[in-house]
């Protein structure tokens, strides 16, 4: 079968951008909250909470992203074949 690929590679730039914000989250995650403190004060405690809130929504946002492009690449996969072998039944 011999179909063209382009759209099917298209579609995987979703998860490939989805994985990337949740790597980003993860490098973020690391450089700015870290590991939490043992006894902060309160300021130190809401700027770690802040960081901490702000790389769980990288996470998030970078997981709903991969899952559904995940989801995406099936149903484009079988639209583009279907349309490929209607083309090519009508020629």
């Amino acid at each position: 079968m011999n179909f063209p690929m382009k759209r099917i590679i298209k579609v995987m730039d979703l998860p490939t951008a989805g994985f990337a914000i949740a790597l980003i989250g993860l490098v973020y995650d690391t450089l700015f909250a870290g590991i939490p403190y043992q006894d902060p004060a309160p300021e130190i405690q809401s700027r770690w909470e802040f960081h901490k809130s702000l790389a769980d929504l990288f996470y998030i946002t970078g997981g709903i992203i991969f899952l559904l492009g995940l989801l995406a690449i099936p149903v484009v996969w079988i639209r583009t074949k279907v349309k490929y072998q209607q083309l090519n039944h009508t020629l």
